[in-house]
């Protein structure tokens, strides 16, 4: 069961990634909404898991694929959704799983029929450039470093939220996580967003098992909360930093959200 949890986790970055990289609105729309299905998929074979007595951990081998064209970033997730589809049992869950597939293996065979949803991906160029934004070296370098650590700390409470809500039986610390993965949720696309259009898409480094089985909640909580404290005043240092009203609008926006999450952390108290 873990080998199906690991490549479940590894399928839902693939689909999430392949979202952010290509720029064709409708095909990023339909993507990440397959990638929300993936992470559910990822939760109830968790649940599965955890009823077996059995258990599950955030281990992974996937690298990402730098494809320089939409049609390789399709043929690359396409091989991947049929690979994941051999590890299938013949039980209720697994058939849903696999028909979802089925059905994202057929959406992905018909864009791969028209070469008209071919193009150029630049989301891995490298040339650290925010649109047709012009900003100075030192304001690219700082939303530089502000993405890749932020991006996974988004990638990492995600996971870290979900294996606790999937282990606790208190109803509002249960609806606590729910929110604040749906807000990590909302700023890892976001930052992922950015980053692909700067050309600096990358996956988030790797969990630590430490990182993830919290024996101490109280502990984490008041760790989390200063952790949200600091991330507060990255947003403001970097609103601060960037002179472009559109980006210090977004990332005073963030501000004000992270300031919201410690009140839902305070909760878990």
């Amino acid at each position: 069961m873990s080998k199906l949890y690991q490549a479940k986790h590894e399928l839902w970055l693939s689909v999430l990634f392949a979202s952010f990289a290509i720029n064709d609105k409708q095909i990023k729309r339909d993507l990440y909404n397959f990638s929300t299905i993936e992470f559910r998929h990822m939760k109830w074979v968790g649940g599965d898991t955890l009823r077996s007595g059995d258990d599950y951990n955030y281990d992974r081998t996937k690298t990402l694929k730098k494809s320089g064209s939409v049609f390789e970033v399709l043929v690359h997730l396409l091989a991947e959704l049929e690979e994941t589809a051999s590890l299938y049992s013949e039980n209720v869950l697994d058939t849903r799983m696999k028909t979802d597939e089925d059905y994202m293996i057929s959406y992905i065979t018909t864009l791969l029929e028209d070469r008209n949803n071919n193009a150029e991906v630049t989301a891995f160029n490298m040339k650290r450039t925010y649109g047709d934004k012009h900003l100075p070296q030192d304001q690219i370098d700082a939303l530089t470093m502000f993405l890749f650590e932020e991006s996974y700390k988004e990638y990492e409470l995600i996971l870290v939220y979900a294996y606790m809500q999937a282990r606790t039986e208190n109803l509002t610390h249960f609806n606590v996580f729910q929110d604040l993965i749906d807000e990590s949720h909302f700023h890892l696309q976001s930052f992922g967003e950015m980053m692909a259009k700067m050309g600096i898409l990358a996956l988030p480094r790797e969990l630590h098992e430490l990182t993830y089985k919290v024996k101490d909640i109280q502990k984490f909580v008041v760790d989390g909360i200063a952790e949200e404290e600091a991330a507060k005043e990255m947003c403001r240092t970097l609103s601060g930093a960037i002179e472009d009203d559109g980006l210090k609008r977004f990332f005073n926006f963030v501000n004000y959200q992270e300031s919201y999450h410690i009140e839902l952390m305070k909760r878990l108290l």
